[in-house]
C-alpha cells in the first residue's frame, strides 16, 4: 500500500481554507475515485489529470486509486486542486519523491498535455500558505498576484514536468519577484478639464478627504458624471494592508487583475439595469458584487432613481455596516464592502425641473412619483446631496483661467486624511456616535443652529451625525482644531435634496 499527501486551497469567499489531498494506491481492479464533497469540475479532474500524467512521459499507476480531499464537509469547486492531486499520485506511484512535497502547497489547472491554466482565488491562497510558511507553486500566469505578499515565497510553472524535475533536485525553479508598484500612472482624465461647478468640486474634495456619500442632481449635460468619474483621482493609494483586501477581491471574481496598479482605490459604475444579486454578490457558490469590487474605492450610480427600487433598498444595511453577508444553505459568506457611494440623478423624470436650457413637461404628480423612486432611509445615509447646474458664460469663456489640477486638490485631501488618521486612526465617514461626540465637538451658538435645523429640515439622528462628520471634515480641509460655524453652515448646506426635488423633508 502507498499512501501520499499534499497541500492545496479551496475558495470559500475571501478566505483560502486549506485542503489536504490524500491519495492511497491500493490492489484491486484498477479505477480512481475522488471523494471529499467534490463538485462537478472537481469529479471531472480525474481524466484530465490522467492524461496530463501519460502525456508528461509519467507512469499513471494500474491500480486502485482513492483522493480524498479533506476536510469533507468543505465544498470544493473548479480545476484549482488538479496540480495538487497529480502530484500526489506521482508522490503514491514512487515517482516523486516524498520527503519534500511537505514543503509546498500547489494551486493549478490542468490541460491534457501537462500545461498548467490559471485559478481564481491566487492571492488569498497566498496570504494563507504565508501564515503556513510553506512554498505555493501556481501557473505562471497567476504568479504576479500570488507573489504581492512579501512573505510568501511563491513558484511559477508552465507544465508539469517542471514541477516535478524541481522536486526531484534535477532543475530547481527560482522564486518569482514582484514588480514593482507604480504609484503615479497617467491619468487621461483631471478635475481641471471640467469648467466651472466650482461647488461641485469643492463637494468632491470634502467627499475625498472624509470618505463621505454624494448625491449630484441636475439636469442632462450638466456634468454629473464627469464630476463623479474624476473622484478616483483626488483619492490616494491605498495603504499596504487595505489594497490587499481589494486585490483578494479582485483575484476571486471574474474581473481583470493587474498587478501594477493593485494600490488604487477601485471605481465601479453599474448600469441601472444590475440585479441586486449583481449589485451585492451571490450565487450558489457565493461570489462578490459590485458593492464589494467597489471596496475602499467608489462606487458610482447614475441615474439613480432608474435603478429597481429592490436594488437601491439592499445598499442600506452595507452602507453602515461595511461589509455584506450571504446566506446559503450550505455555507455563509461574508465580503467586505466599505464603499464609498457617489449617485447622480436627474431633478424630474423629463431632467429639465428646474433648467434654463429647456421646459420642464412633468405635471405635479409625476414630480412627486419620480422623487419618491429613493426611499428617506437611503437618501439619510447620502452626507451630501448638491444640486449641478450650467453657467453658460463660463462653458462659453474660452480665455478663462483652468481650475485646480486633481493634482493639487489630491495634496489637501491627504493631509487632512492625515489629520484623522492622526486624531482617530480612520476617516470621518467611519465614526461611530460615541466618537463622533467626541471628535465633532460643537460650541453652545452652532448647537442652537444645528437644533434649529433639525427642526426645519426634519432631520434624523443619522442625518444629524453625518452633518457633524461633513463639518469635521470641513475643518480638516481647514486645519482648524475644533468645528466652526462657517464649517457647520457649509455641512447644512448640502443636505438639499428635499429642496431640489421638491418635496417635503422626512
Amino acid at each position: 500500500m502507498s499512501l501520499a499527501i499534499t497541500y492545496s486551497r479551496a475558495n470559500l469567499g475571501i478566505e483560502a481554507p486549506l485542503v489536504t489531498v490524500e491519495t492511497h494506491l491500493s490492489n484491486g481492479l484498477p479505477s480512481l475515485s475522488i471523494v471529499g464533497l467534490p463538485e462537478t469540475a472537481v469529479k471531472e479532474s480525474k481524466d484530465r489529470v490522467r492524461s496530463a500524467i501519460i502525456n508528461s512521459q509519467f507512469e499513471f499507476p494500474t491500480r486502485r486509486i482513492t483522493i480524498n480531499l479533506a476536510p469533507a464537509d468543505l465544498p470544493k469547486e473548479g480545476g484549482r486542486f488538479d496540480l495538487a492531486i497529480a502530484l500526489s499520485i506521482l508522490v503514491a506511484s514512487g515517482q516523486i519523491p516524498k520527503q519534500v512535497i511537505a514543503d509546498y502547497e500547489f494551486l493549478g489547472e490542468l490541460a491534457l498535455t501537462g500545461q498548467l491554466r490559471p485559478i481564481h482565488g491566487a492571492l488569498p491562497a497566498a496570504l494563507q500558505c504565508a501564515k503556513q510558511r510553506r512554498s505555493l507553486v501556481v501557473p505562471a500566469e497567476n504568479a504576479a498576484e500570488a507573489a504581492l505578499p512579501e512573505q510568501c515565497q511563491t513558484i511559477a510553472a508552465n507544465h508539469l514536468l517542471e514541477i516535478s524535475t524541481h522536486l526531484r533536485g534535477q532543475q530547481t525553479l527560482d522564486y518569482y519577484q514582484a514588480e514593482p508598484f507604480t504609484s503615479e500612472a497617467p491619468s487621461n482624465v483631471d478635475l481641471m478639464d471640467v469648467k466651472g461647478q466650482y461647488q461641485a468640486k469643492r463637494v468632491l474634495e470634502i467627499a475625498a478627504a472624509g470618505g463621505h456619500n454624494l448625491l449630484f442632481v441636475g439636469p442632462p449635460g450638466t456634468g454629473k458624471s464627469m464630476l463623479a468619474s474624476r473622484l478616483p483621482t483626488l483619492l490616494p493609494e491605498l495603504p499596504e494592508k487595505e489594497a490587499m483586501e481589494v486585490a483578494a477581491i479582485q483575484s476571486i471574481s471574474n474581473q481583470h487583475f493587474d498587478p501594477l496598479s493593485w494600490r488604487r482605490p477601485p471605481f465601479r459604475a453599474p448600469h441601472h439595469t444590475a440585479s441586486a444579486v449583481a449589485l451585492v454578490g451571490g450565487g450558489s457558490n457565493p461570489k462578490p458584487g459590485e458593492i464589494s469590487l467597489a471596496h475602499r474605492g467608489v462606487l458610482f450610480m447614475d441615474e439613480l432613481p432608474e435603478f429597481d427600487r429592490r436594488v437601491l433598498e439592499v445598499l442600506r444595511e452595507p452602507l453602515e455596516s461595511g461589509e455584506i453577508v450571504i446566506s446559503r444553505a450550505s455555507q455563509q459568506v461574508c465580503f467586505p464592502a466599505k464603499f464609498q457611494l457617489v449617485a447622480a440623478m436627474n431633478p424630474c423624470h423629463c431632467g429639465y425641473k428646474g433648467s434654463s436650457t429647456g421646459n420642464c413637461r412633468c405635471t405635479p404628480d409625476q414630480l412627486n412619483r419620480y422623487s419618491r423612486r429613493i426611499s428617506g432611509p437611503l437618501l439619510d445615509r447620502i452626507d451630501m446631496q448638491v444640486e449641478v447646474a450650467i453657467n453658460t458664460q463660463e462653458l462659453l469663456n474660452q480665455s478663462s483661467a483652468a481650475g485646480e489640477s486633481s493634482v493639487t486638490i489630491k495634496k489637501r485631501v491627504i493631509a487632512a486624511r492625515n489629520i484623522q488618521q492622526q486624531r482617530q486612526h480612520k476617516l470621518n465617514k467611519e465614526l461611530a456616535a460615541p466618537e463622533v461626540e467626541n471628535y465633532c465637538v460643537l460650541r453652545k451658538e452652532d448647537k442652537e443652529l444645528i437644533s434649529h435645523a433639525i427642526e426645519r429640515l426634519n432631520l434624523s439622528a443619522r442625518a444629524y451625525h453625518r452633518i457633524l462628520k461633513v463639518a469635521r471634515t470641513i475643518a480638516d480641509l481647514d486645519k482648524s482644531e475644533g468645528i466652526q460655524s462657517p464649517h457647520l453652515m457649509e455641512a447644512l448646506g448640502y443636505r438639499k435634496f428635499d429642496q431640489v426635488m421638491g418635496r417635503n423633508a422626512g
